[in-house]
């Protein structure tokens, strides 16, 4: 399954500056996502990290992660309308693990690769990995709840 950027703000409530998932280029319910972002120097972000060598905030990549992860939880909801997935969200729930391993800087594409560890019920645990041009540079292990709104 395929979601461009208009697709992904039908499934997520996130806008810009802060959706951080510009397009879905592999998704299998319930197991695998996969996406990326397009890093601009246009994005607020750089105002101020840093304004002569600019680095994409880890937090940020890890954000990113966890909206790709959140498209995979509401996609994998099949018995679910809708109208109920649009009265729910995915919150943080925790993030373990986390390694930067190198720089993200503008002109980048960001790949999010997610597998499921776990899911039951309404948690989602996942691994979730990001590379640039096929080198791993964030690495975590992300736990969230699907909740009511």
């Amino acid at each position: 399954m395929v979601f461009n950027v208009v697709e992904i703000q039908k499934i997520l409530p996130h806008r810009y500056p802060f959706l951080l998932v510009d397009r879905i280029t592999h998704l299998e319910k319930g197991s695998y996502i996969e996406g990326y972002k397009n890093v601009s120097i246009s994005e607020p972000v750089f105002q101020g990290h840093f304004p002569d060598h600019p680095i994409y905030p880890g937090v940020m990549i890890i954000e990113g992660m966890a909206q790709a992860g959140g498209v995979l939880a509401f996609e994998s909801m099949d018995n679910a309308t809708q109208e109920e997935i649009a009265n729910k969200v995915v919150y943080f729930m925790s993030i373990d693990k986390a390694k930067f391993r190198s720089p993200v800087t503008p002109g980048d594409q960001l790949v999010y690769k997610l597998n499921v560890i776990k899911n039951k019920g309404a948690i989602w645990q996942l691994d979730a990995k990001a590379y640039v041009d096929d080198k791993l540079v964030a690495e975590a292990e992300l736990k969230a709840m699907i909740v009511d709104k």
